[in-house]
């Protein structure tokens, strides 16, 4: 018996309890994080229906966010739906018509591009892109005492710097996921009948594709392209605004932000798939 309770507490003695009381910490502090989050992203989404808060300042700064994440990124956003066109919609056609299952090929391609791919591949270069900048960006505004001068002239810099980056963030990614599966589609199809690999009927490839595309798809693709962006963009928020006084301080916040940002993004969609089709 004595030998069991002293084998007992070598197993759980101090540096067990030490590893389990960070490991709690951790948990505890990952969870305040998210509740943070949340509760940005939900403020966000209520003052944002309020006509009185959109002056003119946050009018121009929500058009910048646009026209910086939305409408710069477009020949990159273009490309790289290119190169899935070719690499996935050519190779799904061929094997499906090998295959002799050509009634699968417009589930096929919803699934795998519009469903996945689309949402996934737009978030990431969102995140990669415009997340760190905007880290950066308002983490130099906090050390430049650029935010308390904010508040000295009588303007909220929620109003002003968090609600039109998480906004400008939310309707640019899902206007490039929009684009990629369109720019998708249509250069595999393309590929795929100029290398006779596929139909020339281009009637017959929009119909498939459309036929197959039910409610639940376009619910899947708005929660995966609007929802990442939304917790990625007010994270970057949060991790800019909350940097100290040195600008040392910035490249952790920026590591950190981008990567609660990317976890963020493949559990909302692990997440939103299993609500979808399960």
């Amino acid at each position: 018996m004595y030998a069991k309770s002293t084998k007992a507490r070598d197993v759980f003695g101090p540096p067990f309890m030490r590893m389990m009381g960070r490991l709690g910490e951790w948990v505890w502090a990952q969870w305040d994080e998210l509740r943070y989050t949340a509760a940005v992203i939900g403020t966000v989404l209520c003052v944002c229906v309020r006509p009185r808060y959109w002056v003119r300042t946050v009018r121009k700064a929500f058009a910048l966010q646009v026209l910086s994440i939305g409408v710069e990124p477009l020949w990159f956003v273009g490309a790289l739906a290119v190169f899935v066109g070719i690499s996935v919609v050519v190779q799904l056609t061929f094997w499906v018509g090998e295959a002799g299952q050509s009634q699968l090929l417009g589930p096929l391609l919803v699934a795998v591009v519009a469903r996945e791919l689309g949402p996934v591949l737009i978030n990431l270069v969102v995140i990669v892109r415009s997340g760190s900048a905007m880290t950066t960006e308002l983490g130099i505004l906090k050390i430049n005492g650029e935010v308390p001068a904010l508040e000295a002239k009588g303007s909220d810099p929620f109003l002003q710097l968090v609600m039109p980056r998480v906004l400008g963030t939310a309707v640019s990614t899902f206007c490039l996921t929009i684009v990629f599966i369109l720019v998708a589609f249509a250069s595999g199809y393309l590929f795929a009948a100029w290398t006779g690999k596929g139909s020339r009927d281009l009637l017959l490839f929009a119909d498939t594709l459309s036929s197959a595309v039910q409610p639940k798809d376009i619910f899947n693709i708005l929660a995966k392209s609007i929802l990442p962006a939304l917790f990625a963009s007010a994270s970057c928020c949060i991790g800019g605004l909350g940097v100290g006084g040195s600008v040392a301080d910035i490249p952790q916040a920026t590591q950190r932000a981008l990567t609660r940002s990317v976890a963020g993004l493949f559990v909302i969609s692990a997440v939103v798939s299993l609500l979808t089709y399960l």
